[in-house]
């Protein structure tokens, strides 16, 4: 054997095992983590027999989830499939790693099945097949409500950062560099901040499924609280990427409601904790930082999903995008979406639909395959009269 098939045996030998490791250590914290979550329900038996197909990516060895930057070619991304990180590449979804190698999780042959359409999603809504329906959004779900995405070339907010002076577009939600100047941050928090926009047509699409109850719970990316003001209660809510509505001292660690800093932001001061004077920071998610707690809720709301909707989001960004592989292989995914994204793109299944194109026109080809439009305009119309009266 001469040297190069030796490597290459040896390195293919060494990331079996790695994957292999992590898939079962992955596989027994979950089961750890579903029976403290476990549902009263008849379906709770359902859902653990599936938890093996979520994959490692869920239960990190640490029992910490970091928010990753995406990687910036698939290079990067293949650098790192045993989950230890190589000097100079990125991260990526370890969900993914088995399925790319091996075939495992959602991927495999799809034996002939007659590919899904919209109108099956909608039928089987209608029907009420799919009443726990689990949502994941990014940020193409506010574009609408005038609110930049961050990547979009030209439009985006990474591609028009230049007046705040900063080394890099990810520096202005780097831990090092907010504290070593805040100001970029806040200057975009001014942009940003709750009550500057108003929820758009696929938001309250999204509070109409909740009025029927048909929302499970909505995975949202966004940190500009459209959702909360569209009327999604808290507890229908993972604000996987943090919220403006609490803020933390940086110093001495008390917690306190994002409104009462709101007008410093405005007035373009930095917020200072009144007890310590330390820095005071809105419960935004930065690049290293943990993710909330309430994001270990996928651990019992995939499982138990019967519908997965992704609605305008890259899935670059880790570990949000890894959930939609979360869901059981037979779960219908509808995608909502500019571009063909995540598992969508590389390894599709019979029971995923891709609406391509401008998100909300997306979701008003499904509004009216629902038979829903009238009821949703006069949500819209009701909801609106409540803000306006609030403004004035």
């Amino acid at each position: 054997m001469n040297w190069r098939l030796n490597f290459n045996v040896s390195a293919g030998r060494q990331l079996f095992h790695s994957v292999h490791f992590q898939r079962l250590a992955g596989w027994r914290n979950l089961c750890i983590c579903a029976q403290q979550h476990h549902y009263r329900s008849s379906s709770a038996s359902t859902a653990c027999r599936n938890l093996v197909s979520l994959g490692s990516v869920f239960c990190p060895p640490n029992g910490n989830f970091l928010l990753k930057k995406p990687p910036e070619n698939s290079t990067e991304k293949l650098a790192s499939v045993s989950g230890e990180r190589i000097q100079g590449a990125r991260h990526f979804s370890l969900s993914s790693t088995p399925m790319v190698f091996f075939g495992a999780g959602r991927g495999g042959n799809n034996c002939g099945k007659v590919k899904f359409t919209l109108k099956d999603v909608t039928e089987l809504i209608q029907k009420k097949e799919c009443h726990r329906i689990v949502v994941m959004a990014g940020a193409g779900l506010s574009t609408p409500s005038g609110i930049p995405d961050f990547r979009s070339p030209r439009s985006g907010l990474y591609d028009n950062l230049q007046q705040y002076n900063i080394p890099y577009p990810e520096a202005i939600f780097e831990l090092s560099y907010f504290f070593q100047n805040p100001k970029p941050f806040y200057m975009l928090a001014k942009e940003l901040y709750p009550g500057s926009y108003r929820p758009n047509y696929t938001h309250y699409f999204l509070r109409l499924l909740l009025d029927k109850g048909l929302l499970l719970r909505l995975y949202t990316q966004n940190i500009d609280g459209l959702e909360r003001v569209a009327g999604i209660p808290a507890d229908k809510l993972v604000e996987a990427h943090g919220t403006f509505a609490s803020a933390t001292c940086t110093v001495c660690r008390r917690s306190y409601p994002g409104e009462d800093f709101r007008a410093d932001v405005m007035a373009d001061k930095i917020p200072q904790c009144p007890i310590c004077t330390g820095l005071i920071k809105p419960d935004i998610v930065f690049f290293g930082e943990e993710l909330p707690h309430r994001f270990f809720l996928h651990v019992t709301d995939f499982p138990m999903a019967d519908l997965l909707f992704v609605i305008g989001t890259s899935l670059e960004v880790e570990p949000f995008a890894s959930l939609a592989g979360a869901v059981r292989s037979s779960v219908p995914r509808l995608l909502i979406n500019r571009d063909l994204v995540g598992p969508f793109a590389y390894q599709p299944q019979y029971s995923d639909v891709a609406e391509l194109g401008d998100v909300v026109s997306g979701v008003e080809k499904v509004v009216a395959l629902l038979g829903w439009k009238e009821e949703l305009q006069e949500l819209i119309k009701k909801e609106t009269e409540k803000l306006d009266a609030k403004d004035k």
